[in-house]
């Protein structure tokens, strides 16, 4: 069974992930470009994980790194690459809480891929197996309400009672939300290559390192194709140097690490679950700090992506549970352990 503080900590990497939602929105509403800010928080995140491998290989041999392996890593470069380039570029055409919304997809893309890998069995007579698909169907539903529907306000910092749809462009809201539904299904095949990799090579610093390196490069090329205004590449003292800092020390170093931990350990539909958490706190963070109003929808479909989270998180309880009783593995093993249609590669 799970330690609650495993649950804990994982609560707190998307409650530190909803921040940084909120400060990425307030930072870009200054004139932070998104390009650049993606590749100012690598590089600072890249030397932190450096001399994060410096201490803890201080002692001992760093683990024999095969080719394979820096392959995989690779492809997981890319794939976070576009995570963030896509989360954050959509994040700018729309808002903080849809960017945490559509994260709420991510348990459901992971559950489909990791059932796709063999990561995942599915036996639809079995409690738990119901709980998790009804769980992850819950939790969508919950993420979907809670964008397109609104209600009337219940909590208002504005003059105005518009909501953030009625200050954006119908066109620019439409093209964050299929950036940001795209940097979902990425995150959720990020999670599948992270333990395709760590069960393989449990070094989780290394593999953070690498992956940021192989994250930087091509961030770097597309930035300096993109963004030719040479003063949105300025540092400023202000709230863009702390918002970098922020995603570069809790987003790539802390929660980097601790997701691929968790990948290895549990597997990645345990680590993906925990996103559709993130938009209680978005919701929470926007009417505090970005002064959005809070509406009746984005209070019930936090309620049904809570319920859907329980859910999920039953039926995977019940799984270990059994797991541990010696009853029901050879139907509910949802260890990644096995990855035979990912193993030659």
């Amino acid at each position: 069974m799970w330690g609650s503080g495993l649950i804990a900590v994982m609560v707190a990497m998307e409650a530190l992930d909803a921040g940084l939602n909120t400060l990425s929105k307030a930072a870009m509403r200054e004139g932070m470009s998104d390009f650049v800010f993606v590749v100012y928080f690598n590089a600072l995140a890249l030397l932190l994980l450096l001399s994060s491998n410096l201490i803890h290989y201080r002692k001992k041999p760093i683990p024999k790194l095969p080719l394979f392996i820096v392959f995989r890593i690779f492809i997981l470069g890319l794939l976070s690459c576009g995570v963030q380039i896509l989360m954050y570029v959509g994040i700018g055409y729309s808002s903080a809480a849809m960017a945490s919304a559509m994260n709420g997809l991510i348990p459901g893309f992971t559950f489909i891929l990791a059932i796709v890998t063999r990561m995942e069995k599915l036996d639809l007579k079995v409690g738990s197996s119901q709980a998790k698909s009804i769980g992850t169907l819950i939790a969508l539903a919950g993420a979907y309400f809670l964008i397109f529907y609104q209600g009337p306000g219940i909590v208002s910092t504005r003059s105005s009672s518009n909501s953030v749809l009625g200050t954006l462009f119908v066109s620019d809201w439409i093209i964050g939300g299929f950036l940001l539904v795209t940097s979902s299904v990425l995150f959720s095949l990020s999670f599948i290559v992270q333990t395709w990799i760590i069960k393989e090579y449990p070094a989780e610093l290394v593999v953070s390192f690498i992956g940021c390196i192989f994250v930087l490069i091509p961030s770097a090329v597309v930035a300096l194709i993109v963004e030719r205004d040479v003063s949105a590449w300025k540092l400023r003292p202000d709230l863009e140097l702390l918002t970098i800092a922020y995603a570069a020390i809790f987003m790539v170093t802390i929660r980097g690490v601790v997701d691929i931990w968790a990948c290895r350990t549990k597997g990645p539909v345990f680590v993906s679950m925990f996103k559709p958490i993130g938009m209680a706190f978005t919701v929470v963070m926007g009417v505090t700090f970005l002064r959005d109003t809070l509406h009746i929808g984005s209070v019930i479909g936090a309620a049904l992506i809570a319920l859907g989270f329980y859910s999920v998180l039953w039926g995977k309880a019940q799984e270990a549970k059994m797991v541990e009783d010696g009853s029901g593995i050879s139907q509910l093993d949802s260890s990644p352990d096995q990855v035979p249609l990912l193993r030659n590669i």
